[in-house]
């Protein structure tokens, strides 16, 4: 860890640490590290570099940017780094970015009749700085801070409450640069839950769909992106591929008759989550709460469903596909889902290949080790679902 003080002057470098959770975005054991071992309170900027063991931004061994107040009272080895500004970096990753950050939210909260909060910093990286928010000696709230190409969560957040009370975390605030002050929603993350909650989403999530897609210019009115299906961005993005990997210039080439397939099931372009797995639900046994709306666009509603299914055994998918499909026959008479949801396949691995594209063309280069490497493998996994 590198430390650079309150205006951004050069301190020096921490001795390597170890943590447990490999993910580098996931900073909240680093921070408890650096404390319990230096006595430090540091709020982690960005990463400068590292080599990754279990994929490119996981494991192994990573260097990180850090802030903190005035003289850090241990000993520092000397550290050669750039720290000149980068145009495309996020407001939250510069020095005083944090302490921004908090003290709006602070003050914000106080503002609500909770004073005097304090701040735990949970992750950062090019799409996204979280802090956790405490009073009383419990969570109240939690920042959450976007760069600008998810500028628009906020309203997002505003419209799906409105349209299902209780669906989204309740968003007490909303700042300039991309900041969010959250509700705490109690419960945990459902990474690796099966069949059942998967389903719970969908039914969920469902309703909400048909909603908005009679309420498209809504969507747009609140800055939501539009991601309907176009062959031309996806070309775009495979264009440097073609020759590296077989079957993409052929499954290019068909793409414009795939998408008119796709138009002719029938199902209406509408709010896609775009990042609809478990993960992104919080879970506390009586409810169920969808979080991390940032990758919300206007698109074809198979993309949510084909990303709820994709960690399931392939007879659970099939059997929710399946549940998925009848409610949109019920909703639009006449419509194909189930052939919708085949023809998709490889439309929504192109769409991710297009998605990290976008991440790269919008991040400063330090963090491109988070994405480049997806791009490339989403558009093979395009290739093998197009196979027979």
């Amino acid at each position: 860890m590198v430390l650079v003080d309150d205006t951004g002057v050069l301190l020096g470098a921490l001795p390597p640490l170890e943590v447990e959770v490999p993910w580098w975005q996931e900073i909240g054991d680093v921070v408890a590290a650096v404390r319990a071992r230096d006595g430090l309170d540091v709020q982690v900027l960005r990463v400068l570099d590292g080599v990754g063991e279990l994929r490119p931004a996981a494991g192994g061994r990573v260097t990180y940017l850090a802030q903190t107040g005035g003289n850090p009272g241990v000993g520092l080895e000397p550290a050669d780094v750039d720290l000149s500004p980068q145009p495309l970096r996020a407001a939250y990753a510069k020095p005083g970015g944090p302490a921004a950050s908090i003290g709006w939210a602070v003050s914000a909260l106080a503002a609500l009749g909770v004073p005097g909060a304090t701040a735990t910093q949970h992750r950062t990286w090019n799409l996204s700085a979280i802090w956790r928010l405490d009073a009383g000696g419990a969570p109240v709230a939690w920042i959450k801070q976007v760069p600008a190409f998810f500028g628009h969560e906020p309203a997002a957040l505003g419209l799906v409450a409105g349209a299902a009370p209780g669906l989204v975390p309740p968003l007490l605030a909303a700042g300039d640069e991309g900041r969010m002050l959250l509700a705490h929603v109690p419960g945990a993350d459902g990474y690796g839950a099966g069949a059942d909650v998967c389903t719970r989403i969908a039914q969920l999530f469902h309703p909400v769909q048909v909603h908005f897609a009679d309420r498209i210019a809504d969507l747009f009115a609140a800055g939501v992106p539009d991601a309907r299906l176009r062959a031309e961005p996806f070309a775009r993005v495979a264009e440097p591929y073609l020759d590296d990997i077989d079957g993409l210039r052929e499954l290019i080439a068909d793409l414009p008759r795939r998408l008119d397939a796709v138009a002719a099931c029938g199902l209406p372009d509408t709010l896609v989550h775009g990042d609809l797995h478990p993960g992104n639900a919080r879970l506390d046994g009586a409810g169920v709460v969808l979080m991390d709306w940032g990758d919300c666009t206007v698109g074809h509603p198979a993309h949510d469903i084909l990303r709820v299914t994709g960690e399931l055994a392939d007879a659970e998918a099939r059997t929710l596909v399946a549940e998925w499909a009848s409610w949109w026959r019920a909703a639009v008479p006449g419509s194909d889902p189930e052939r919708a949801v085949e023809l998709m396949r490889p439309v929504a691995a192109l769409r991710s290949a297009q998605v990290y594209a976008d991440f790269l063309a919008a991040i400063e280069p330090a963090e491109h080790t988070y994405h480049a490497a997806d791009v490339p493998e989403r558009l093979s996994a395009a290739v093998a679902a197009a196979l027979p």
